[in-house]
């Protein structure tokens, strides 16, 4: 569908373009009238389709305003705590994990919904929870909270 649409673009522009008088592309760029109408053209082979650059860059990413939406501090049971922070690459994070052991960072990568990281050459997720799914009785009847695993849950409310 995006290729015929491309095409029709195309054939639409030189369709438009083929009444606009007889100077030629090389003529323009020599500096005559309307030396500035062709400046925008990407010229590209006849073999190849025009990529638009913002479809590149977000064609396969997914969408991590929820995950982002999580960065900063979650409190959890006995001074437990989750710390989330953006990394350099969009849709990665550090994750601060505090549990009675002491804090650990773990590197996590976001799938629109959840964050995956791996913590004792195990894949763990993070994920949307209330206090009751976490099963921690302390976090009973809170509703913004996040879970790694059962008993294993954190709260902003």
């Amino acid at each position: 569908m995006r290729t015929m649409r491309h095409l029709l673009t195309f054939a639409a522009a030189a369709l438009l373009l083929s009444g606009c008088g007889s100077k030629t592309a090389d003529n323009a760029a020599a500096g005559g009238e309307g030396e500035n109408a062709l400046a925008n053209v990407e010229e590209v082979p006849a073999n190849e389709e025009p990529v638009d650059a913002n479809l590149i860059e977000t064609a396969d990413a997914p969408d991590v305003s929820v995950t982002d939406g999580w960065v900063g501090k979650w409190v959890g049971v006995e001074g437990l705590a989750l710390d989330i922070a953006r990394a350099e690459v969009p849709g990665t994070y550090t994750l601060n994990v505090t549990l009675l052991d002491g804090t650990r960072s773990y590197e996590g990568t976001s799938d629109g919904s959840a964050i995956h990281f791996t913590r004792g050459g195990k894949e763990q997720t993070l994920r949307k929870a209330t206090g009751e799914e976490t099963g921690l009785k302390y976090l009973a009847g809170k509703k913004d909270c996040l879970m790694i695993q059962p008993s294993e849950g954190f709260c902003r409310d």
